[in-house]
């Protein structure tokens, strides 16, 4: 018993030996990391600097998150710092348990970063360990080396010879449109997901998933609960290891086993001349097998394309048939156009979708209002700076030391109301969704960046574009007008009572917010709820 009495006291000391040894230890690294912000620039506003391990900042985040509040809660952290006329209110800095994060949606500075000191930053170890059990090593996590060679290697799949052939289109057209006829209403959030999954699955491997019509498709149930915990993980940040992954790795075998069969068939079948589709198409495995045997490589590239380009279309489509819903006269200048350029029964072509103008415009203006990723990170490769943000005035450098993660929002860049003309006749209020301001307007550089841009652009931006444009044709060849389902089962919109502060006067994200619909930005920018609307011949 003495003995199990003198060793208290000598456990205590070890356990306040480790706490001091970690205090000196966290002091050096700060004093450290102090050095190198101020060598390469300074600092950035800082926000609650009252709060050094920023545990309220990453509570408050977090919790708005929750609530699908995340974009309202950084768009008031800029205008809070605006409110000091010698700061730039464009970017900011924060702690989040400990770790340095600088939030920015200055367009110099994501021009920095995407193109001007490309090398300077990447996606880096942190989001790589975050997101390598989803999408591997694929183009879509590496950086480097490695990076660029998924990059040549991928950039054929995207010719404009592979993407004008657009038979892959029409398939799934013709599948949709007997489902959104005959005056029902449908949930175009959920129905324009299945009709991306299934173009997805049919592009990358040449599977007919048809979960248009399988509204119990284990691999579709699969793929949104791995969206739904992926975006819990982003969300979390140094707290991610938090957040359960039994269910997360359960429906990642569910995808592999879905993809496992196709690509075990192409592997076998490579050392054939040319390995073709039972109707003589390419898919995008067969292509990846043109360049790499390797299962590995296969199933990442696989897997990404399949998550990514279904998203993009999906929630961006959703967004589309709502404000055309909204927007009768703009359904009504569509039609106009489809009828003297393409004809209300034709399918259309590659050159067709270009000669219509319209399609640009509506699709341009969606995804100005509705950005696919409306925030994106990246982190210092090394030790380096970005051009604007730091200094008394806001104007100077800020020192960005290798691993500090700079969070950016597109979405905010594209709602900063210094990047645009005048309002007049021709260009109503920024947050109004007017497709023919595209008609005579072209954006500053760098202020509209919906697929990111410099050497990382998105790759499948042009087959985003196609595939879109061509489901707003075959639609609207059939169908007049859209009506959106207004009180019971319509989408609950924001208040913008909630998103108005005590004393101040209504703001653009008061007004943007006003009446549209929740938003939920699980990795992109998706309607929260279901969206109902109604198709009329």
């Amino acid at each position: 018993m003495y003995e199990s009495n003198d060793k208290q006291p000598a456990l205590l000391w070890v356990f306040v030996g480790l706490a001091a040894a970690f205090l000196v230890r966290s002091v050096w690294l700060r004093a450290q990391e102090e050095l190198k912000i101020r060598r390469h620039g300074g600092h950035s506003p800082k926000m609650w600097p009252w709060d050094p391990f920023g545990l309220f900042f990453t509570y408050s985040i977090t919790a708005h998150a929750r609530r699908d509040e995340n974009i309202k809660f950084m768009w008031n952290c800029f205008r809070d710092l605006a409110s000091d006329k010698n700061q730039n209110p464009q970017t900011f800095e924060v702690r989040m348990v400990g770790q340095r994060y600088v939030m920015t949606a200055d367009q110099e500075n994501i021009k920095a970063m995407l193109a001007l000191q490309f090398d300077d930053f990447g996606k880096g170890p942190r989001f790589q360990r975050d997101w390598g059990k989803l999408m591997g090593q694929s183009i879509f996590v590496s950086d480097g080396q490695r990076w660029h060679n998924s990059r040549q290697r991928l950039r054929p799949m995207f010719a404009r010879q592979r993407i004008s052939d657009l038979q892959c289109f029409e398939r799934h057209v013709q599948a949709l449109l007997p489902i959104i006829d005959g005056g029902k209403t449908i949930d175009i959030k959920n129905l324009f997901s299945r009709f991306a999954m299934d173009a997805a699955a049919d592009f990358s491997m040449g599977i007919e998933l048809d979960s248009l019509h399988n509204k119990n498709s284990e691999y579709f149930d699969a793929q949104e609960r791995v969206r739904h915990i992926q975006s819990l993980i982003e969300r979390a940040g140094p707290l991610n290891w938090l957040i359960p992954r039994l269910q997360f790795n359960a429906d990642l075998r569910t995808i592999d086993k879905f993809m496992e069969p196709t690509l075990m068939k192409a592997l076998a079948d490579a050392d054939s001349e040319k390995p073709l589709t039972s109707d003589g198409k390419y898919t995008f495995v067969q292509e990846c097998l043109e360049v790499s045997r390797d299962p590995q490589f296969l199933r990442d590239e696989i897997r990404t394309i399949l998550i990514a380009g279904r998203d993009t279309t999906a929630t961006t489509l959703a967004w589309v048939f709502y404000e055309l819903a909204c927007h009768p006269e703009v359904v009504a200048d569509l039609r106009r156009e489809i009828a003297a350029n393409i004809g209300m029964d034709r399918e259309p072509t590659y050159e067709d979708l270009k000669n219509v103008k319209i399609l640009s415009y509506i699709l341009n203006e969606t995804l100005r209002i509705y950005p696919v990723a409306p925030f994106n990170v990246r982190a210092a490769l090394k030790d380096t700076s970005l051009p604007r943000g730091g200094g008394p005035d806001g104007n100077g450098p800020v020192g960005i030391p290798a691993g500090t993660t700079v969070v950016y929002s597109t979405h905010l860049l594209h709602l900063n109301p210094d990047l645009y003309p005048s309002c007049g006749p021709d260009f109503p209020p920024l947050q109004e969704f007017y497709p023919r301001r595209w008609q005579n307007w072209t954006p500053k550089p760098w202020s509209y960046i919906p697929f990111h841009g410099g050497p990382r652009i998105c790759l499948g931006q042009q087959f985003a574009l196609m595939e879109m444009s061509y489901v707003l044709v075959r639609v609207f060849q059939r169908f007049s007008r859209l009506e959106v389902e207004k009180g019971l089962g319509s989408p609950p919109a924001y208040d913008p009572r909630g998103w108005a502060r005590a004393g101040k006067t209504p703001g653009l994200p008061e007004v943007y917010a006003n009446l549209k619909p929740q938003m939920a930005s699980e990795i992109t920018l998706a309607p929260r709820h279901p969206i109902h609307v109604t198709f009329f011949r």
